[in-house]
């Protein structure tokens, strides 16, 4: 029957875009006549507003092939130079585990599955993190832990705005950072610390005792590699009623004593040696642990222990109050995103060598670098300091000749430093490595005897006898047992299956845009090319990355409609607070320094006012209307109000209530004319893309959440990128880097993340998506995503009220069912429902957000038509379910759906005493008998988990028990 086609034809049948997009065409027509219509363009033009639809096409080009954008992406990724670095400062090469490469980072039961908000059906990855925290708590000394943050510099920045939350040294506003921290990390802390208005110092780490601060930053070892003691310095700063933070290394605490014992209030830090690559910057999971009483100032998710209603022990995410989209501008901090499935490999890392086997990998480390300063030495080079763990830094008159001669030889040295050269040693390091190093600094006649070297090291105290490590670490039986790759092979997948992710069934959540993460689009992930360069390796061995980015950054300004992207922010939060920071310099740039009002809607995520804050912003909230657009006289009055002091508005579009805003065009207008900017958030991007665009609407900056509408998966809640897209006029304020230089003429702008492009190495994701699907691809992709949506919403209209809708009755990518007519008929929450939903196999869609007592779903275009159908069927199951309850045949306190979710001990409980069977229970539809998902708990007590607060690990126990 294909006689008849061309061979281009039969090639481009094998094209991806049908491959992301869930329904077919004939399921597709189906859907738009449900809907009543014949095609997506009709559904367009029903459903968004003409004045914001493109005119022309987006200049993408075609769609690729699968085998042909791998083998184009290979060829950029080839132009990097991988060479052998011993550039340090933060960042080290390492060897991930074969068992956790294959099973964790490569594995879509851990980077498809979604933040633990449903702890039910996530009970193996908060067990992961719990391990994560223990890990952290044993090893700093410190009494509670969080479960990752988003790097080590911007967890520095985090930790200054909790020591001034805690200090109580009121009467200062000074924050001191000693000048032997690294580099970035002292950039990141002074650009926060500018808009927070804290005056900061960087000086030598004993001046502090000449200061009157209200907290302090200490790097121990420093940066250089040079380890003493500051147990004095962090009690200066005590005397002074203080904060002392102190950034340090995993690896080396093996070795150290602990920063708890030498007084530290916080620790801070990356964990990407243990197991993550480099991936030119990332993501890798910062650690964050602090004092006891310090818990509910501390920033980012906490892990804690509770019991499900049966007793049994079970986790959950904990001070859940804290949550941004709670507390809004009262919020600790902005950051929503966690860095979950790196501190899970940090942690499986962890697990699988054990405390003997980190003591070793640690030693060896030590012993070369011990051999090659004792090499050093022996040739009457000096070194600056006498004691370290894996970095020595020795003087030098030949710093050049030195740094070109190991560029010849492929080698990578920290240059940075004046008249002086760093070399940093870490688990992949060998002697011939060593060897070679000695020929490139002394010359190939250097005469050393590495066997003789290796036997001087063996009494060689590169650490002073009072900070030697003396108590233990990593006792827990978790640590200790899973050592053969049997064992972690298994322990691994059992915490798999008690996990719910995108490759059981689909996750609706609104504003979250759980879509398929393609596996060719991961594949590049786990390319040496990309994973293992250093980020501050020398640009010119970046040309892949370079390419690769260059190009990203084009795609993605044809697909916003700005003028400029900068890749940075490594999540959300962070590009929110990019785009703020550049709106506030560009006022600053034309004298406008007192605009400092933020106008957001209502219904605005949490987010944006945590971030407006922290940008040093006021907040106005406008309100929305019945429709839950935003209230035009509202706005209109309080632009007025505020026109000489206003800096900006925060809106999202689509609106977070699921519809295109009729007034979106004169919302930016209305902004204009008062002298403000506009920032849109980018989380509804996927109802965006090919058909409207944040630039040719009217907005001036952008984040895009790539991890959402661009296919980095989240990684059960991390990790996330968040480049801000900007128009001409702000691009001169894009965040910079201080070691390496991004944009030129933006080299005094401060960075905002760790790392100059970010996140780097999970771009190739994006990139991938982008060229599979070409524009007309994207196109397709947003109008599928509205029509699954609306098909939703018109096949429950006749089951639960729809909350909000646009012209024409039509709903964007997600929509919102509202629930509380039902509570008030029956008494049945959305909790209830939402986990009821895990009886039937799914993870519940957002809940009661942005509107409390309700659900919002986004079906997403990658879900097919038989799944988004399985969904109805079991949300229209649900609601007959409540049905009985509001009849009396069920009673409040005994159905289905407040005893939800139901497990195995369930099924074989002996007293059963339910007013329900055993097999509605748990097998509620032939769909969820045919494919069963357990529930490893019953429903947890977050009342006793709040009362009981525990951040480690349990004892084995306590499990039996």
């Amino acid at each position: 029957m294909n006689d008849n086609l061309s061979l281009l034809q039969l090639e481009q049948r094998d094209d991806f875009i049908q491959r992301h997009i869930g329904p077919d065409e004939a399921e597709q027509q189906h859907m738009l006549a449900t809907l009543g219509l014949t095609s997506l363009d009709e559904l367009i033009t029903q459903t968004v507003p003409k004045n914001i639809l493109l005119e022309q096409a987006m200049q993408l080009g075609d769609a690729q092939t699968e085998v042909d954008t791998l083998a184009q992406l290979k060829k950029m990724a080839n132009q990097n130079q991988v060479f052998n670095s011993y550039i340090g400062m933060g960042y080290y090469p390492n060897f991930t585990p074969n068992v956790i490469l294959r099973n964790v980072l490569e594995n879509p039961g851990w980077y498809t599955a979604y933040t633990p908000y449903q702890p039910e059906i996530a009970q193996g990855r908060l067990e992961s993190l719990l391990n994560y925290q223990q890990m952290v708590i044993d090893l700093t000394g410190m009494e509670i832990a969080n479960a990752s943050l988003l790097d080590e510099s911007t967890a520095a920045a985090e930790a200054m705005a909790m020591a001034k939350r805690m200090s109580k040294n009121k009467k200062s506003n000074l924050f001191f950072i000693a000048d032997d921290v690294h580099p970035q990390t002292i950039n990141v802390t002074k650009t926060r610390a500018e808009l927070f208005g804290f005056e900061v110092i960087v000086a030598p780490a004993d001046e502090v005792v000449n200061q009157d601060v209200f907290g302090a930053l200490f790097q121990y070892p420093n940066t250089t590699g040079n380890i003493y003691s500051i147990e004095t310095l962090i009690q200066s700063v005590a005397d002074r009623k203080g904060v002392t933070a102190v950034a340090t290394d995993l690896l080396a605490l093996t070795q150290l004593k602990t920063p708890a014992e030498l007084g530290a209030d916080i620790v801070l830090g990356s964990a990407q040696r243990f197991g993550v690559p480099m991936g030119y910057g990332g993501p890798h999971a910062a650690f964050f642990a602090t004092k006891d009483k310090f818990k509910r100032s501390l920033p980012g998710r906490i892990i804690g222990v509770s019991k499900d209603k049966r007793g049994k022990l079970a986790l959950r995410m904990a001070l859940q109050t804290r949550e941004q989209h709670i507390r809004r501008e009262k919020a600790n901090s902005n950051i929503c995103t966690a860095q979950v499935l790196l501190a899970n490999m940090a942690a499986f890392y962890a697990i699988y060598h054990g405390p003997k086997g980190l003591d070793m990998i640690a030693k060896r480390t030590q012993r070369l670098a011990s051999m090659f300063a004792l090499g050093l030495k022996a040739k009457g080079v000096e070194l600056a300091s006498a004691y370290f763990f894996d970095t020595v830094c020795f003087k030098t008159d030949a710093k050049t000749q030195i740094i070109d001669k190991a560029n010849a030889a492929e080698i990578n040295l920290r240059s940075d430093l004046d008249n002086a050269i760093a070399v940093s040693f870490d688990e992949t390091k060998t002697q011939a490595d060593l060897a070679q190093l000695f020929s490139v600094i002394l010359g190939d006649e250097h005469g050393l005897d590495l066997a003789e070297l290796d036997k001087q090291a063996t009494e060689y105290q590169a650490i002073p006898d009072n900070l030697q490590r003396e108590s233990d670490y990593l006792s827990h039986p978790v640590f200790n047992t899973h050592h053969s790759e049997t064992e972690m092979l298994r322990y691994i997948k059992s915490l798999e299956n008690k996990d719910l992710a995108l490759n059981h069934s689909m996750i609706s959540l609104g504003s979250c845009t759980m879509k398929l993460n393609a596996t060719a689009e991961m594949i590049p992930v786990s390319w040496p090319e990309f994973a293992n360069l250093h980020p501050f390796s020398p640009i010119e061995q970046a040309q892949g990355y370079k390419q690769m980015i260059t190009q990203l950054e084009k795609w993605l300004v044809e697909i916003t409609g700005y003028d400029a992207m900068c890749m940075q922010p490594n999540s959300g939060a962070q590009g929110e607070y990019a785009g703020l920071l550049a709106i506030r310099k560009y006022h600053e740039s034309r004298g406008d320094s007192h605009r400092n009002i933020c106008l957001i809607p209502s219904s605005a995520h949490g987010t944006n006012p945590a971030s407006a804050q922290m940008a040093s912003m006021k907040v106005v909230v406008v309100a929305c209307d019945e429709k839950g657009n935003v209230d035009m006289q509202d706005l209109k009055q309080k632009a007025a109000d505020v026109a000489e002091n206003l800096s900006c508005i925060m809106i999202t579009y689509p609106s977070t209530h699921g519809v295109y805003e009729q007034t979106i065009r004169e919302i930016c207008d209305i902004v204009h004319q008062h002298g403000g900017q506009v920032y849109m958030d980018g989380a509804n991007m996927n109802a965006q893309v090919g058909i409207t665009s944040p630039g040719f609407i009217g907005s001036d900056v952008s984040h895009l959440n790539l991890h959402k509408t661009f296919c980095i998966p989240h990684g059960g809640g991390g990790p996330g990128m968040g480049p801000i897209g900007v128009k001409s006029h702000l691009a001169p304020f894009l965040p910079d880097h201080p070691v390496v230089n991004v944009v030129k003429e933006n080299a005094d702008n401060g960075a905002v993340s760790a790392a100059p492009w970010g996140s780097a190495s999970i771009l190739p994701i994006s990139w991938v998506y982008i060229a599979l699907m070409g524009a007309k691809g994207l196109r397709k992709a947003t109008e599928v995503a509205i029509l699954n949506a609306n098909y939703i919403a018109t096949k429950l209209a006749d089951h639960y009220p729809i909350l909000y809708r646009g012209q024409n009755s039509r709903v964007a990518h997600e929509c919102i069912i509202d629930l509380r007519p039902l509570k008030a008929s029956s008494g049945i929450t959305e909790m209830d429902v939402a986990k009821r939903l895990m009886d039937y196999g799914f993870h519940a869609p957002t809940m009661s957000f942005p509107v409390a007592g309700t659900l919002m779903v986004e079906p997403t275009e990658s879900e097919p038509l038989v799944e988004i159908d399985r969904f109805i069927d079991a949300m229209i199951a649900i609601r007959e379910e409540i049905d009985q309850v509001e009849k009396g045949v069920w009673a409040l306190d005994n159905n289905p759906l407040v005893n939800a979710p139901h497990t195995m001990t369930d099924l074989v409980d002996e007293n059963w005493n339910r007013a329900y069977s055993r097999e509605l229970a748990v097998f509620p539809s032939p769909a969820a008998a045919a494919n069963k998902f357990w529930p490893t708990v019953n429903r947890i007590d977050d009342v006793y988990g709040d009362r009981n607060l525990i951040c480690s690990c349990p004892s084995i126990e306590s499990y039996v028990e």
